[in-house]
């Protein structure tokens, strides 16, 4: 985890029409509060398939080889697993299920900015009945192709099982591909197959034909085909979160979930058009989405803020205006104050 620098947090706030995504939740699918105060610093979402309505999630550091389930419904958590065989996670950034129901915990983050020279996956199979549980977890051993990185992004793809996980760098993320099954037995070696932008998070839709990847201040979905996201995507409207931590689809894809740190933080829920064509191809424009293909943020804009046509201009352009009249309005009652003495 970083925080966002206290100047990007109050250009976004400026930003005309900035990200701010309506509450309209997608068929089936609510915004909700995590109400366990237990649950502090939320970094990753899944979707339960064998319980309806249920998210997995966990927090960032400083907790403990904890999974919590926590009912939509009512923001309550209804189960807290407990993971052993892993040791003591270092940094928990992400969650994901995959196509063979288990579980996958992503003890991947680096707060050293990239210095350890390996990373653990954990995995445990999504349990069948919501209770209190300990199980042992399955743990892998991950290093990256060309050296250390600092990520805090993982997913599973939801049809061929194999594990990505997103970089997360101010100048250019790298999406890294693990072989096509995790072995327990050595190291898994994850390789680079694209650039990404800033990302705190990423899923997959559960068709398969999609990856969405979220940062502090952007959202963008990109097709996915021959196991690559495709072109440059299309910036969704994200909601406004002050730790934007984590994204993952309902499990029938109706709507993307969009989830951040912090005591009784709010669970997101923003519609997903369906896709006007077969999985592969580019997805339909939804709610808050932009008419067309845009271009990718630029390059470490504000840590990564990926504001787009000109926006992250035009927001600087407006707290600068305003920080002139600030400063304008104070030198005139000094003047007054001068004069009337």
């Amino acid at each position: 985890m970083r925080l966002m620098p206290v100047t990007a947090v109050l250009v976004l706030a400026l930003l005309p029409g900035t990200a701010l995504a309506a509450e309209t939740p997608g068929a089936g699918a609510a915004s909700f509060t995590l109400a366990d105060p237990r649950i502090k610093e939320s970094s990753g979402l899944a979707a339960s398939r064998a319980h309806p309505g249920v998210y997995w999630t966990h927090n960032d550091s400083d907790d403990g080889p904890y999974v919590y389930a926590v009912d939509s419904a009512t923001g309550r958590t209804v189960a807290r697993v407990t993971l052993t065989g892993t040791g003591q996670p270092r940094d928990v950034e992400a969650i994901s299920l995959g196509p063979d129901g288990q579980l996958y915990v992503g003890d991947i983050g680096d707060n050293k900015n990239g210095t350890w020279d390996h990373v653990w996956i954990y995995r445990f199979p999504e349990p069948k009945e919501l209770r209190d549980v300990t199980v042992k977890a399955t743990q892998f051993t991950v290093r990256y192709e060309g050296g250390a990185r600092n990520a805090e992004a993982l997913m599973v793809h939801p049809v061929t099982g194999r594990v990505y996980i997103a970089s997360k760098s101010e100048d250019k993320g790298g999406l890294y591909e693990g072989p096509a099954q995790l072995s327990t037995g050595g190291t898994n070696v994850f390789r680079r197959v694209a650039d990404v932008p800033w990302v705190t998070d990423g899923a997959f839709s559960p068709d398969g034909g999609r990856l969405t990847l979220r940062g502090y201040f952007f959202a963008r979905t990109y097709p996915w085909k021959d196991g690559r996201p495709q072109g440059e995507g299309e910036s969704l409207g994200a909601p406004w979160q002050g730790q934007a931590e984590s994204v993952t689809y309902t499990a029938d894809g109706s709507a993307l979930m969009f989830g951040s740190e912090g005591a009784n933080s709010r669970v997101v829920a923003v519609p997903v058009a369906p896709a006007s064509a077969a999985p592969g191809a580019a997805p339909a424009p939804s709610a808050g989405t932009s008419a067309g293909p845009a271009s990718p943020p630029a390059a470490g804009a504000a840590a990564g803020t990926g504001a787009e046509d000109g926006s992250f201009a035009k927001g600087a352009l407006v707290l600068a205006v305003g920080t002139v009249l600030v400063l304008a309005g104070r030198r005139l009652v000094r003047r007054r104050r001068r004069s009337d003495g």
